[in-house]
């Protein structure tokens, strides 16, 4: 025990130990008073606490009571279970905690400052009287006079006496203040000590119950993830529904028209009728009629039993009924009795004549069991007048190309992690990736990655094409070339998303890993001798002799599997005129595009853009021409979507004021025009000529890029007149576009019949 004052220096009583003394008291009453507060805290806390649980053990009730309400559902019943158990298992704690509180902390503390903090105010008053009877006793002892020996004989006994009083007291109180310094630190301490053993078991506990369910919690987040996606494509269903619905005339009640002798649920017709009462008032009353098990049969409420009309509808015939006042009515006649009913509308009235009439004709085919069942002929008449095969054959070509998707080389797992089957896609840069690792894309930007569902979103043509020209295995040798020589980990499915982010963004947005580009110049490139001048003139004066490859530039073999000769000899089977050799091994990352955008290779134009190559680089001795320019000369409908996915501006114009959307009306590339328009080509530009498209279109003769121009400019004419107003898009320009985007996709050698050909 820590002697807070010495004894000695008590039996002194000097001034230091007086300052000591104050020193003590003060720091006392100043304990008492904050263990005061401190304890009204803790009551405050024990309270609210207790209100928590018994609040909290009322949610986890009510997390019961909806778990037996889910009960048809199996993973919700097991979800709410299985928490709710362990919500009570850590309330059941947290009680503990509070009682442990109560018992440790409340209750100690505040029997310190009741008893202890007392009993040192009582020997501190104790000690005050010693000290004012000594002070007195020293006083009349100075007082005494020296010729009175009486007087001075009892001043010296009373100052002994009270001297010996003091100092008793005085030790007293210098224990009791070496005592309470000792208790007010084990007693604090043990408070402290118990609250953090039972807060830390409590957590501990915690920490262990739910660390039970981290595979179910796993499961479940799976289970969520799939549930989103299908509820998204379950909503994409009903709106396209919803808008076909809309589209038709409401005007009638279309359903009651289909009569289904083969539903499922055996119910061939079904609708409200008004049925006429048999009784001496005749009234009339709505009721729910159906036609099932060959009975005519009707209902008030769903839970109703039915009420049959017609026992065997073998034994009925069924006739309109002109005789009544009221519209729409017709009779069902048996041999017991005869039911009059009311229509809506001449048309149901119709419907439902027929319904029966063909329901009894079913009724006796069923008995005689003849194979050739009417049932048979009227579903496939009922399935021919829908007409609903279009939308199946679009559906499935869809479903097509996305599997053209998967089987390009790589796309069958995640660009990114390896995880198999990706549902998502980054369009520009043509891969496939897992649900984890496009959120993380989605996260980047779309100045570097656009991220598409593979089977929620709908693909144009242009797009399903572009993805097929790439693919993961040849998107990963570009920005994965060195991935060897770098000590990062490629991350698999199971790595944590904090990994994967790492991973894209030193891949994607840093290109820590590509394959660096030898120093090379800002050299323009200059056009080969079999290049058509855009301007009808043909410059002479600039000649670039034959170079051959060199072995230098290692990213193209490794890429492509082409020698730039190679390369120039595939863009030769695109043009008549024979073009110098060219070597792109040291071209900087623009003049690459530039020069791979015309070649249509892909593995290339990827290549540069991922050495940071300007996607509108202008090359100035070439008319100040762009890579999509060089695409359009090239009539490389995906090349262009690849440039325009990546930033390219369509409307770009070159030294001749032509956009690309001016080159591909002069060559005559009726795809491009159609995708250059719909990615919001600007139809009025004009040339140095004064020409804008249209008027070029109109003298080359094609009447297809009319067509096209015109449809476009009359739509938006249509859109800015209707304002705020106006829709998204005239259905016949959709149709049209859409039209010509799958034949551009799909079927190039008829828009090229057309364009060789204006007269056709």
């Amino acid at each position: 025990m820590t002697v807070k004052l010495d004894f000695e220096e008590c039996l002194k009583d000097s001034p230091r130990f007086r300052a000591e003394i104050e020193v003590v008291q003060n720091d006392v009453c100043e304990l008492e008073t904050r263990l005061e507060k401190l304890v009204k805290q803790c009551q405050a806390m024990l309270e609210a606490g207790r209100v928590y649980c018994q609040t909290s053990k009322s949610f986890v009730n009510g997390l019961r009571d909806l778990g037996q309400h889910c009960s048809g559902d199996k993973t919700m019943e097991e979800c709410l279970d299985k928490f709710s158990k362990k919500l009570s298992i850590v309330l059941e704690a947290q009680g503990e905690v509070i009682e442990t509180t109560q018992k440790s902390v409340k209750t100690k503390l505040q029997n310190f400052v009741k008893e202890d903090v007392r009993r040192f105010k009582d020997v501190r008053r104790g000690f005050e009287r010693g000290s004012e009877c000594l002070e007195g006793a020293l006083v009349r002892n100075a007082q005494a006079p020296r010729g009175k020996q009486h007087e001075v004989e009892e001043a010296s006994n009373a100052l002994l006496n009270a001297r010996k009083t003091f100092r008793s007291e005085a030790l007293d109180y210098v224990l009791e203040i070496n005592v309470i310094e000792a208790k007010k630190k084990t007693d604090i301490l043990m408070a402290m000590l118990s609250l953090m053993e039972a807060q830390a078991q409590l957590f501990q506990h915690g920490h262990q119950s739910f660390s039970e369910l981290e595979e179910y919690r796993q499961k479940l987040n799976e289970e969520h993830t799939q549930f989103v996606l299908n509820s998204a494509r379950e909503k994409r269903d009903m709106e396209q529904r919803h808008a076909a619905i809309k589209k038709k005339d409401v005007s009638y009640d279309d359903s009651i028209m289909d009569f289904n002798a083969d539903a499922a649920n055996g119910i061939a017709m079904e609708g409200y009728l008004y049925k006429r009462a048999s009784n001496a008032f005749k009234t009339w009353s709505r009721r729910w009629f159906s036609i099932q098990k060959n009975q005519l049969v009707y209902q008030k409420k769903f839970k109703d039993q039915p009420t049959v009309v017609v026992e065997d509808l073998r034994l009925c015939t069924v006739k309109p009924s002109s005789e009544n006042e009221r519209r729409f009515c017709f009779e069902v006649v048996s041999p017991s009795k005869c039911c009059l009913l009311q229509a809506d509308s001449e048309r149901q009235q119709q419907a439902w004549i027929s319904a029966v009439q063909n329901s009894i004709a079913s009724a006796f085919q069923e008995h005689r069991e003849d194979p050739h069942s009417p049932r048979q002929r009227l579903s496939s008449v009922s399935a021919s007048s829908l007409g609903g095969g279009g939308g199946v054959d679009q559906e499935n070509k869809g479903c097509k190309a996305l599997e053209e998707v998967g089987a390009i080389p790589g796309n069958k797992q995640c660009c990114d992690c390896g995880e198999p089957g990706p549902d998502w896609a980054s369009i520009n840069l043509g891969i496939t990736l897992c649900i984890t690792c496009s959120g993380i894309h989605r996260s980047l930007g779309v100045h570097f990655s656009k991220v598409r569902s593979l089977t929620l979103d709908s693909w144009e043509p242009e797009l399903i094409k572009l993805m097929c020209e790439l693919g993961n295995t040849v998107i990963n040798r570009i920005y994965e070339a060195r991935i060897d020589e770098i000590t990062i980990k490629k991350p698999h499915p199971s790595s944590p998303r904090g990994d994967k982010e790492s991973w894209i963004r030193s891949k994607y947005v840093e290109k820590k890993f590509i394959q660096k580009l030898p120093g090379t110049g800002n050299t323009l490139l200059r056009r080969s001798s079999g290049k058509r001048n855009r301007a009808g003139t043909q410059d002479r004066t600039i000649q670039r002799p034959p170079l051959k490859p060199k072995p230098n530039r290692a990213t193209l073999p490794r890429v492509t599997g082409l020698s730039p000769s190679d390369l120039v000899q595939k863009n030769n089977t695109h043009k008549d005129v024979e073009e110098d050799e060219e070597d792109l091994s040291g071209l900087h990352p623009g003049a690459l595009l530039y020069r791979s955008a015309a070649l249509q290779n892909f593995p290339v134009m990827a290549d540069a853009l991922a050495h940071g190559a300007d996607v509108n680089w202008v090359n100035v001795a070439e008319e100040s021409s762009t890579p999509l320019i060089q695409a359009v000369s090239a009539n490389a409908l995906a090349a262009c979507e690849f440039l325009l996915q990546n930033g390219a501006n369509v409307n770009q114009a070159d030294s001749n004021g032509r956009g690309p959307l001016h080159h591909a009306t002069i060559l005559g590339h009726t795809g491009l025009v159609c995708l250059f328009l719909k990615r919001g080509a600007d139809y009025n530009a004009r040339d140095k000529n004064q020409k804008d498209p249209i008027t070029i279109a109109v003298d080359n003769a094609n009447a297809d890029i009319v067509t096209l121009l015109r449809i476009a400019k009359m739509n938006k004419e249509m859109r800015e007149m209707d304002g705020a107003f106006g829709q998204s898009g005239d259905e016949t320009y959709q149709d049209i576009f859409r039209d010509f985007s799958h034949m551009a996709s799909n079927n190039p050698e008829k828009l090229n019949r057309r364009s060789a050909d204006p007269k056709s």
